[in-house]
C-alpha cells in the first residue's frame, strides 16, 4: 500500500483549507465564543481491575470548564461509541459519533480535540489535528517512541497550535511551592529525586490462538501505524500497554507522571544525558512484554532521577494491605533527597523532612480528589482562548522530554539481557542509590515469591542521548534509534515536519 503523505492527507480531506492557511486565534464559529471539543478514544468498559475509560474521565472532566461543549465522540469500537453517545442523549444533549478521526478533522466548527487513544495513535492524530487548525490535548506519555515526540513538538510550533499533555501533577498548586522551598537551599543541595510508582496488577492471561475480532471494531482502524497482525491476548482494550508495538509498558503508564514532577523539582528541560534500567516480567507468565518491575535512573547532573516500578504482588486482593513496600513512608509520588534531609509526596500534599525523618515542614492544598484533573483541563481550554502557549502548564516540549525518559529506560531494557543478580550489584556498585533502590527491589520481590537468582532481571544497557541532534550516540546508538522510530503501517504514517 501506498504511504499516505500529508499532501494526499489533505487532497482527500475537507481539511485542505484550513492545513494551508493556519489560523493563529481559536476557529470557534459557536454563540458566545463557546469552545467546541471532539473526545477521540474513549477506552474499554468494564476492563478488569477498574481501569481504563480514561476518554470518558476527560469528558467529565472538560464538561465542568466553563464555555466548553464537547460536540462529537469519536472510537473505533462501536459498542464503546454507542455507549459514550447514550451518556449525552441521556442528559438531552446532542452529540456527533465517528469511528474514523479524520471525519473529526473534516468538521471546521470543532475548534479542538482531546486524545485519549491508545499510545501508538497520539502522534499522528496530534501532527493531523494541528495541520487541521485544531488545538490538542493528547494524554500521557506524550508519545509513542522519541522520534514521534520531536515531530508532535515541530508540528505544534509549524501549526501554531496549543497542544498539552495529559500529566495533570504540572497544575498542582503544592509542588511549586515545595520546589521553591527546594531550591532556597533550606535543606542543602539537591542529591538526587526518586519516582515511586509501587502498584499492583495483575498477568493479562494467555492464549493459543487469535482471539476473533468483534464487528463493531474497526481493527485496521485500531492498529493505524503499529502492525496489523492477529490479536494474541484476551483483550483489545487497556491491554495494549503491556506489549511493545501499542505501548510502553508501566513506565509509560504510570512513570511518567512521577518522573515528570521529579524534572520539573530539579528544573531540567530536556531528557538525561544517559539511562540504564534494570527490571523484567516476572511472575505473571502471560502475554505481556514490557516490564512489571523496573527500575531506570535517569543521569542529569549533578542529581539524577530514579524511576521505580513495582507492580508484583503476592495480595491482589481489591483493597487488601499492599505487599509492595514503601521508599521513605511513599509507595507512590516522589522523593526529593537534599544534603540536609528530603521532601516526599505528591500533586496536593508532601512534607520535607530532615535526616533523621523528622518533619519539618507540611504542604498541603486542600483539594478533592480529581480537582487537579479539571484545573489541567481548564488551563488548556484558557490557553486556546489566549493563544499562549507559553501559559500552558505541560507544553508539547514539556511532555516530549519526559515521555523521552521512559523511552530511553525502556530502550535500555530492551538492549539488555538477563543478568545474575550479583553481576548486576557489581555492575552499579559505584552508584550507591542504584544499589540501594536494587537491593530493595530485590528483597520486595523475594517477599512476593520472586527470586531473581532462579529468575534473573535485564540488566540494561547504558544508552547516551544527544539532546541537540535528538537522537541517540555513542555505544548500541544505531540499535537505540531503530527502537526509536520505527517503521509505519501504511497508510497511516507519521511525517517528518520541517
Amino acid at each position: 500500500m501506498k504511504q499516505m503523505t500529508r499532501r494526499d492527507f489533505l487532497k482527500t480531506s475537507t481539511v485542505a483549507g484550513l492545513a494551508l492557511g493556519m489560523p493563529s486565534q481559536a476557529t470557534s464559529n459557536s454563540p458566545s465564543d463557546e469552545l467546541r471539543i471532539a473526545v477521540v478514544g474513549l477506552g474499554g468498559i468494564n476492563i478488569a481491575g477498574g481501569v481504563g475509560g480514561r476518554g470518558r474521565q476527560l469528558i467529565k472532566n472538560f464538561l465542568k470548564v466553563p464555555g466548553v461543549k464537547i460536540v462529537a465522540l469519536c472510537d473505533v469500537d462501536k459498542t464503546i461509541l454507542d455507549d459514550g453517545a447514550k451518556q449525552f442523549k441521556d442528559r438531552g444533549e446532542d452529540v456527533a459519533t465517528h469511528v474514523d478521526f479524520r471525519r473529526v478533522l473534516d468538521d471546521k466548527a470543532i475548534d479542538a480535540v482531546v486524545l485519549a487513544t491508545p499510545n501508538h495513535w497520539h502522534a499522528l492524530w496530534t501532527i493531523w489535528a494541528c495541520q487541521a487548525g485544531k488545538d490538542v490535548y493528547v494524554e500521557k506519555p506524550f508519545s509513542y517512541n522519541i522520534w514521534e515526540g520531536r515531530q508532535m513538538v515541530a508540528a505544534a510550533r509549524k501549526y501554531k497550535r496549543i497542544v498539552q499533555v495529559g500529566t495533570q501533577r504540572r497544575s498542582s498548586t503544592v509542588l511549586p511551592v515545595a520546589f521553591d522551598y527546594l531550591r532556597s537551599g533550606q535543606l542543602g543541595a539537591i542529591r538526587f529525586a526518586h519516582a515511586l510508582v509501587f502498584r499492583a496488577r495483575v498477568g493479562i492471561g494467555k492464549v493459543s490462538e487469535p482471539t476473533p475480532m468483534p464487528d463493531r471494531v474497526d481493527y485496521d482502524l485500531w492498529c493505524g501505524p503499529a502492525p496489523k497482525g492477529p490479536l494474541m491476548r484476551k483483550q483489545l482494550h487497556y491491554e495494549w500497554h503491556w506489549v511493545w508495538p501499542t505501548g510502553n509498558g508501566e513506565m509509560g503508564n504510570n512513570g511518567v507522571h512521577m518522573t515528570d514532577i521529579c524534572r520539573w523539582g530539579l528544573g531540567v528541560n530536556q531528557p538525561p544525558p544517559r539511562a540504564m534500567s534494570i527490571g523484567g516480567r516476572f511472575a505473571f507468565d502471560d502475554a505481556g512484554e514490557t516490564p512489571n518491575t523496573q527500575i531506570a535512573i535517569f543521569d542529569y547532573q549533578p542529581a539524577p532521577i530514579i524511576c521505580e516500578i513495582r507492580n508484583v504482588s503476592k495480595n491482589t486482593v481489591p483493597k487488601a494491605p499492599s505487599t509492595l513496600g514503601k521508599f521513605r513512608g511513599s509507595a507512590s509520588g516522589i522523593v526529593i533527597v537534599c544534603e540536609g534531609g528530603y521532601f516526599a509526596g505528591d500533586y496536593t500534599s508532601g512534607a520535607a523532612f530532615d535526616k533523621e525523618s523528622k518533619k519539618i515542614k507540611d504542604f498541603q492544598d486542600g483539594s478533592k480528589t480529581g480537582a487537579i484533573e479539571v484545573s489541567h483541563a481548564a488551563n488548556f481550554i484558557a490557553a486556546v482562548r489566549s493563544r499562549k502557549a507559553d501559559t500552558l502548564a505541560a507544553e508539547a516540549a514539556v511532555g516530549h522530554a519526559s515521555a523521552a525518559c521512559c523511552h530511553m529506560a525502556n530502550v535500555s531494557h530492551r538492549l539488555g539481557k538477563q543478568t545474575p543478580p550479583e553481576a548486576i550489584r557489581e555492575r552499579i556498585r559505584s552508584n550507591s542509590e542504584m544499589s540501594d533502590a536494587f537491593e530493595r527491589c530485590r528483597e520486595n520481590l523475594r517477599e512476593n515469591g520472586v527470586d531473581l537468582g532462579a529468575t534473573p532481571a535485564v540488566l540494561g544497557a547504558w544508552v547516551t542521548f544527544d539532546s541537540k541532534k535528538e537522537q541517540f550516540a555513542g555505544e548500541f546508538a544505531d540499535q537505540a534509534n531503530q527502537l526509536s522510530h520505527r517503521k509505519d503501517r501504511a497508510p497511516f504514517v507519521v511525517p517528518e515536519i520541517v
